[in-house]
């Protein structure tokens, strides 16, 4: 009985993992521009199920939150590929090929053996195709404005790598007390006739409510936090259903951050924004030019989490013997990443903002001598 069980799994598992196109027999993988499975040799295009329709990612109760109690079903075998040389852990398709590290490039990879991984919540699916990400990036470096000519007209992307980041998501409702100093100038003159801008200082305080929906925190401590914050926002509402034929052609990165840590790093990124947004509340409220010393206390209610697979397509190009690494939204095409520097450039609007600056002050200055000299003679013309 238990032999009939396992050959049914596998049988399972083969039916599920078969991507063989039926009318030449070449890989499928999952196609971006029609979210189908297509054959990239004769484009044979199939349908991918969905078993739930109106699918909506579950927010899972963070107070009940564990390292490992989580499901981690794939919906077929899964195997997870180490890097040697940058530490990424990624996971594949039972039948995918892994020779080469999505993320940088090495062939120092190895099989390892699996562990208890969670399973996604839900993927954001690719909807930028490759050749679309190569124009995006063409876009984004012609924009770079300190980029050199020669870089922008070089710069050759070797082929993208589509990869299934992991993130956790955040829901909280955040309810604050504060303090604050605020600031008003005031512009006094002195004996002399010069002005000088002087700033009384109140104290203030307030209460301050705000839904976190969605909030993103990489579940990667192998990649550039600050190259996938460059990425955002994606649109986490479209979401769907988790399924295998998603990852065809592509790979998903294990995630290496938990779930606990991954909530500390949350809650300092929502301190920041409620900072800000209180800031912005006093100087709205009190018509103040200044804000300082701002505390915030915060209770966190209702904080939710969900694990979910956000598309990005990772490349790099070579200049001066240097690589240079960026990333591509795969959802909306945002670029974000490294490019080289032209210090002439630099150093032109350097100096051209700084001879700017001297013109403008002694602009003001002469129209200052002028308006002092004017006031003088209206002074001895009166007393004459």
């Amino acid at each position: 009985m238990a032999k009939e069980q396992m050959n049914a799994t596998v049988s399972k598992t083969e039916k599920e993992t078969d991507k063989k196109c039926p009318s030449c027999g070449g890989v499928m993988e999952f196609n971006p521009s029609n979210g189908k499975m297509t054959c990239p040799y004769c484009g044979y295009e199939e349908e991918i199920q969905v078993e739930h329709r109106g699918f909506v990612a579950q927010e899972l109760d963070f107070s009940t939150a564990g390292d490992d109690d989580a499901s981690c079903d794939w919906g077929t075998a899964t195997k997870t590929v180490i890097c040697k040389s940058c530490g990424a852990e990624t996971v594949y398709d039972v039948n995918e090929m892994a020779n080469v590290c999505p993320y940088c490039g090495s062939n120092q990879v190895m099989e390892q053996e699996n562990g208890k991984v969670m399973a996604p919540g839900g993927v954001v699916t690719f909807q930028i195709s490759a050749k679309e990400a190569s124009e995006r990036f063409r876009e984004w470096i012609g924009r770079k404005f300190f980029c050199p000519k020669l870089a922008k007209d070089s710069a050759k992307p070797k082929a993208f790598k589509g990869v299934y980041a992991p993130f956790w998501t955040f829901d909280s409702n955040t309810k604050s007390t504060y303090t604050a100093e605020y600031g008003i100038d005031h512009v006094e003159e002195d004996k002399d006739g010069k002005k000088h801008t002087t700033t009384d200082w109140y104290r203030t305080s307030g209460k301050y409510k705000r839904f976190f929906d969605d909030l993103l925190i990489s579940a990667s401590s192998k990649q550039n936090e600050q190259m996938l914050e460059g990425l955002e926002p994606y649109d986490t509402t479209k979401a769907v259903e988790y399924k295998p034929e998603y990852m065809a052609g592509f790979a998903a990165e294990k995630y290496s951050v938990k779930v606990k840590d991954a909530w500390e790093k949350a809650k300092k990124k929502i301190q920041s924004m409620l900072r800000r947004d209180v800031e912005e509340k006093i100087q709205h409220e009190r018509a103040c030019d200044h804000v300082r010393d701002v505390r915030i206390n915060t209770v966190h209610e209702d904080v939710t989490y969900k694990y979910l697979l956000l598309p990005v397509w990772i490349s790099s190009f070579q200049y001066k013997d240097k690589v240079y690494h960026f990333m591509i939204n795969g959802q909306t095409g945002k670029v974000s990443g490294e490019t080289p520097i032209s210090w002439i450039k630099v150093a032109i609007v350097t100096a051209v903002v700084i001879a700017a600056a001297v013109i403008i002050y002694k602009a003001v200055n002469a129209d200052a001598a002028v308006l002092s000299q004017h006031a003088a003679l209206i002074q001895q013309y009166f007393k004459g």
